[in-house]
């Protein structure tokens, strides 16, 4: 197997990651695996909806947990050094953009990237515009709607 390339993320990601493993593999299997037996229990399982439901569900929670497990192998805790003279992963960026408006995001690993929170990924056309930049640097992305340009106000 390929060893997958290493996934920056925050030490509180790592945890969200943890937390939610462990609740799988604790919590959910167990109501699951209830389920299943109650199910079971009905009788013929070939017409029974809560037994293709519960196996369902199994199937699903079990890939998650795979899924979990990968992302815990392959993180790559940030060491944010905070820096405030130039914008890298882990950074909270305050920018001025095109159309004069102000704007707060965070650079995070790929896996924490939460557009609607303005978590961005290091990976991202904006996070890759921004990584490396000073305060009063311009950082230029190609959008569909053509090119933007933000300029760096300060950097936490």
């Amino acid at each position: 197997m390929v060893d997958q390339q290493k996934t920056f993320i925050t030490k509180e990601g790592l945890k969200k990651i943890e937390e939610e493993l462990f609740e799988l593999k604790t919590v959910k299997r167990k109501e699951i695996a209830d389920r299943i037996r109650e199910a079971k229990e009905l009788g013929d399982l070939s017409e029974n909806a809560e037994y293709t439901e519960a196996k369902d569900e199994q199937a699903i929670t079990e890939t998650r947990i795979l899924d979990l497990e990968q992302k815990i192998k392959n993180a790559q805790v940030i060491t944010h050094k905070k820096n405030k003279h130039i914008v890298q992963v882990g950074s909270t960026v305050t920018v001025i953009g095109t159309l004069k408006t102000e704007a707060t995001y965070t650079l995070v690993g790929s896996s924490e990237a939460n557009p609607s929170k303005n978590f961005i990924s290091n990976e991202s056309p904006l996070g890759k515009a921004f990584l490396g930049k000073k305060t009063g640097d311009t950082a230029v992305v190609q959008t569909p709607r053509g090119e933007m340009s933000y300029q760096i106000k300060s950097i936490e």
